[in-house]
């Protein structure tokens, strides 16, 4: 797996988050069966960072905590079996692995949103980690049947990973 990492705003969290991100990544590619090796980009940004991603690509003009970037599209949420050797726009030419998408995370979200749900920034950042990797994986939330499989879902990743509230 490779996994990249790119801070474009101080992080001055009290936990390993570089340890943890990988750690996450890999747990829920294992997780979900992923039958590749994987790429997936981490940003960690700001509420302004992230409000001008938001504006740019989704014309919201607000701070949200979390963004994903899926590089696959999917039929069915979490069935790779279209993913094959054969089409190869789906894997990075230089490493062979499937180039999953990216995440990008607001830092003063994970810390306003951990104070407010009254847990750990490790907690909170860690399931917005996990959040945005189902949503490479094809996962939605939009209507309450999608959101009810997302949320069982990361739930057994983070119970299994030992991140509770």
């Amino acid at each position: 797996m490779s996994f990249f990492l790119e801070k474009e705003t101080e992080v001055d969290f009290d936990f390993d988050y570089e340890t943890l991100a990988k750690e996450v990544v890999e747990f829920s590619l294992e997780h979900e069966l992923f039958p590749y090796e994987a790429e997936v980009n981490l940003t960690l940004t700001d509420n302004a960072g992230i409000q001008a991603i938001n504006k740019e690509y989704r014309q919201i003009d607000r701070p949200t905590d979390v963004l994903s970037f899926p590089m696959l599209s999917y039929e069915t949420p979490g069935d790779f079996s279209f993913l094959s050797d054969e089409n190869e726009d789906d894997f990075n030419p230089d490493t062979g692995e499937v180039m999953l998408g990216d995440i990008i995370i607001s830092v003063d979200k994970v810390k306003e949103q951990a104070l407010e749900y009254g847990h750990s920034e490790k907690r909170e950042f860690a399931f917005l980690i996990t959040h945005s990797m189902l949503h490479l994986f094809g996962y939605d939330h939009m209507e309450a049947d999608e959101a009810a499989v997302m949320e069982e879902h990361q739930r057994k990743i983070l119970d299994a990973l030992g991140i509770t509230r």
